[in-house]
């Protein structure tokens, strides 16, 4: 205890961020670039989650036509895609270097696999909830957030794609909050939220102020005498 007390710091210091990173994530002209950034990984994700949904395609290069799989939900057969998916990442598991590592192994045998329906309809409406605020820029970093935690866990289950893109991007887009959605209804939502887009564009420095020297009074009984 004695040693956490020395490290602890008796005065409370902020150190500025470095100019270049306080202009990329805080200040709105670069808000068009995270604009870009977040209409691509809202792309993916809206595509991706109303495949899932409908069964019907709505990418530029299989517009309308069925999906592979067909829908995940609503079908009498809810979880049977979820199924596949977890066993082939079962299948995965096992060796010297496995590409699913054994504690998440664990986890999708005995959490997801047994409610596999349950997780169908997570993971179908979480992808399209994702991929609307987004493209709303609605609460967009915590959309994603939520859309770096769909990536992660499909990694884990040993599934790149364009997965490790879409973590970097959604990473990015929560480093810039602030402005990420500043071309979208978080230019209103923050506000209403008393949550700040932007920090100051300046450091305001406390100045001494210098206190009036009062010159000493002697007080008798006839009243105060300079």
């Amino acid at each position: 205890m004695n040693v956490l007390r020395t490290l602890e710091p008796r005065t409370v210091s902020y150190i500025p961020p470095f100019p270049l990173v306080r202009f990329l994530f805080t200040d709105t002209r670069m808000s068009w670039l995270w604009l870009l950034v977040r209409l691509y990984v809202s792309y993916q994700w809206l595509t991706s989650g109303w495949e899932k949904l409908t069964g019907r395609s709505i990418t530029f290069e299989a517009f309308g036509k069925v999906a592979d799989g067909g829908p995940w939900l609503l079908t009498g057969h809810d979880g049977k895609s979820i199924h596949s998916f977890v066993n082939n990442a079962l299948a995965h598991a096992g060796g010297a270097h496995p590409a699913v590592q054994t504690w998440y192994a664990a986890f999708l045998q005995h959490v997801v696999l047994p409610n596999a329906t349950v997780f169908a309809y997570l993971v179908s409406l979480g992808e399209f909830l994702v991929g609307i605020g987004l493209v709303l820029g609605a609460f967009t970093g915590a959309a994603a957030i939520f859309g770096v935690f769909l990536n992660m866990n499909y990694m884990l289950a040993g599934s790149l794609s364009s997965n490790p893109v879409l973590v970097l991007l959604g990473i990015l887009l929560v480093l810039a909050w602030r402005i990420s959605g500043y071309y979208g209804l978080d230019r209103w939502l923050l506000p209403l939220l008393l949550i700040p887009r932007l920090a100051p564009s300046h450091e305001s420095a406390i100045q001494p102020t210098q206190q009036n020297r009062l010159t000493p009074t002697i007080t008798g009984d006839d009243g105060p005498a300079a």
